[in-house]
């Protein structure tokens, strides 16, 4: 196929007049039109500084030392601002990491797709502009929201917003930095099928930037595996996942957690990526299990094995062995016996909206948009809440935290009734419930260093603490102390990420808030920090709400599993209970949109789109979607709480009868099921 976009013997540093520092060192690969190129590895590998020069983009403390970027014929690298500027967003867009940075919170969303089309004055013809941003929505699963400013939607919903300004100009190039972090499991299928179509449709090329190894199986058909700047193997996509051959590929793969029936742990790779203590041969040597003396002096490089890999490794014939993991005796309990009751929370219903006067006067307050949630943590338990994006899992954990008091129902912690607002709440209690956010742009103040940064909740809670202790909870997370006198924007993603969860680690809580707080971390730091919170959990009985959409990391780590839909709570069960043997309709949509190493299932069977027409608080919420439904009966009217042996469910279909149907996902595809009947 003719290439579209090559990169020769790329090298990058970053520094200023105290010296440079190499980062990106003769990287090479090609991309052929239409082609889905994947590029992965640990955070800080390099990544995202290769990605952005595809786009002529690089930080004013950086420079290409060497190399090419070639795209069609022309050296993006010699282009002017002007040339440039025509370029971006018309020929190449990204869709960046992290939505909330890249759209204006001062424009409204739709304004924000009219000005890019606009620029590059890219409308089909016979098209109106209201009609191209209500397609464009369409394309990624949304409604109409042009109306609507970046704060009034949620992390998901804005991340589909700039995937769908990115392609708004149908460009030959689509350049993903972690695209999908934030999104539920159904929404990144979602937006793994739309940019598989946009291939087919348009001919679009793409450089998919990512940690996440079994979404990148569903979409790449090629990929590279990056280790400390440098290229250590290139393949496609299925025979790398398969039986990779370098060891750090193979350790990459074992690290993943998976859903595929075994109980496999993940495992994480072995050390930390350490630039200031790599040998002068091969950088992954003090990590690996193979190396010999001869890999510590001798640089290594990519070299052909075959007609279609390429590996950076003397010894990749021994580590190149099928990853065919042997099943074990399943544990007989995910962790010990649960404490006393820690955290409850009983019939809450939250609003963003105040009642106004007026309400009050007449009656009438405003809809609640999390409905009657009845939910209680013991000491040490891990409760996961997982549901797709906007469901309200962010709103449920924003509560119990006290940024956004209750309309109605309570909220006790260790017996003692919470106060609804943070600033109404004691010092204790503020220590004992800790928050870790999704995102860490957001909650790292970029004007301090990271030992500021740590040490500042030290000092509001009256905790002394030495280096050491800041040393230690740096290792924790997979850091070291070098980091201490590093800022926010010296750091990439997952170690932003692995910092703030060091914060709240630091003053010991009872209960930790982790939202979606693994989703911008590379798979073999997940496998480490999920041991660390496993640790926590046992030794000092750290209870933790845990908000995710991975469903293959909450197999392993939590003990129950709250599935929530719409603001409401669809089913609750023990994790073994539900993952294996699931009962809820909604529940069983969730694990068939769960992507694994292959192809196979996860493409043939794809979901079903939001269609409910439910009055939210009246009739049952998945409504309209539901493969299960029983005429008007589930629109028309609240479904009951059913319980079941270790929890309950939300819905009109007794039990037993759901639990008929109900099989592990794969054995009975929902896709099948006729809405508006029960399957006989």
């Amino acid at each position: 196929m003719r290439k579209l976009i090559e990169v020769r013997n790329l090298n990058i540093a970053y520094g200023g007049k105290a010296g440079w520092t190499n980062v990106v060192q003769g990287v090479c690969f090609e991309i052929a039109r239409s082609e889905a190129f994947g590029l992965v590895g640990e955070s800080g590998c390099g990544k995202s500084t290769v990605a952005y020069r595809l786009l002529g983009h690089g930080t004013i403390d950086s420079l290409v030392q060497t190399g090419e970027v070639m795209f069609d014929g022309t050296d993006l690298l010699q282009l002017d601002a002007g040339s440039l500027t025509r370029l971006r967003g018309n020929r190449i867009a990204l869709v960046p990491q992290n939505p909330t940075t890249s759209l204006s919170p001062s424009m409204r969303v739709g304004s924000q797709i009219r000005e890019m089309i606009a620029t590059h004055r890219a409308l089909p013809d016979g098209m109106s502009m209201a009609n191209r941003i209500v397609e464009l929505f369409a394309l990624v699963g949304l409604p109409d929201v042009s109306h609507r400013y970046p704060h009034e939607l949620s992390g998901g919903q804005q991340q589909r917003v700039a995937i769908a300004m990115a392609v708004a100009c149908n460009p030959d190039l689509l350049v993903l930095d972690e695209p999908t972090t934030g999104l539920d499991v159904t929404t990144q299928r979602q937006i793994i099928q739309l940019l598989g179509d946009l291939r087919a449709r348009i001919g679009m090329a793409m450089l998919y930037v990512t940690h996440d190894l079994a979404l990148l199986a569903q979409i790449a058909d090629r990929m590279g595996v990056m280790y400390a700047g440098q290229l250590v193997e290139v393949a496609p996509c299925d025979e790398l996942l398969s039986a990779p051959a370098h060891p750090y590929s193979r350790g990459l793969i074992a690290s993943i957690p998976t859903m595929d029936g075994t109980d496999r742990q993940p495992r994480g790779l072995r050390g930390l990526l350490r630039r200031d203590q790599m040998s002068t041969g091969c950088k992954f040597e003090p990590r690996c299990g193979f190396a010999t003396g001869a890999c510590r002096t001798t640089p290594q490089f990519l070299q052909p094995v075959g007609d279609t890999r390429s590996v950076a490794c003397m010894k990749w014939q021994e580590a190149a062995v099928p990853q065919t993991p042997a099943a074990k005796a399943r544990q007989d309990a995910k962790a010990a016996a649960r404490g006393d009751r820690l955290l409850s929370i009983a019939d809450l219903n939250l609003c963003y909206r105040k009642s106004s006067i007026f309400d009050r006067l007449f009656g009438k307050a405003s809809p609640p948009v999390v409905r009657e949630i009845d939910l209680e943590l013991r000491a040490g338990e891990v409760v996961a809440l997982v549901g797709e994006s906007g469901s309200g899992k962010s709103t449920i954990a924003r509560a119990i935290s006290g940024r956004l008091p209750p309309q109605s129902g309570s909220i006790s912690l260790d017996g003692s009734l919470l106060a609804p607002a943070l600033g109404s709440r004691s010092l204790e209690q503020l220590r004992q419930i800790q928050y870790i956010f999704q995102n860490p742009d957001a909650s790292l103040n970029p004007r301090r260093s990271i030992r500021a940064i740590l040490e500042r909740p030290l000092d509001h809670f009256g905790i002394k603490a030495d280096k050491q202790t800041l040393e230690a909870v740096l290792e924790n997370v997979g850091l070291h102390a070098g980091y201490l006198d590093r800022f926010p924007d010296q750091l990439s993603g997952g170690e932003r990420q692995r910092i703030a969860i060091a914060r709240a680690l630091l003053v010991n809580p009872k209960l930790l808030i982790c939202d979606e707080i693994l989703s911008a971390l590379d798979v073999s730091v997940q496998a480490r920090i999920v041991e660390l919170l496993r640790s926590l959990k046992e030794k000092h009985a750290v209870a933790m709400l845990f908000i995710s959409h991975d469903l293959a990391v909450v197999q392993q780590f939590a003990d129950r599993v709250a599935v929530l839909y719409r603001g409401e709570l669809m089913q609750l069960a023990d994790t073994d209970t539900l993952l294996n043997a699931p009962i809820h309709p909604y529940t069983e949509m969730l694990l068939e949109a769960a992507p694994g190493l292959s192809k196979d299932h996860y493409v043939s069977h794809p979901p079903a789109m939001p269609m409910s027409r439910a009055v939210p608080g009246v009739g049952c919420p998945l409504a309209g979607r539901c493969p299960r439904q029983v005429g008007d009966i589930c629109a028309e009217t609240r479904p009951p709480v059913r319980k079941t042996g270790n929890g309950f469910i939300r819905c009109h279909v007794p039990a037993d009868r759901l639990a008929f149907h109900a099989g592990r996902p794969g054995q009975q595809p929902l896709a099948e099921a006729v809405p508006g009947r029960l399957r006989s």
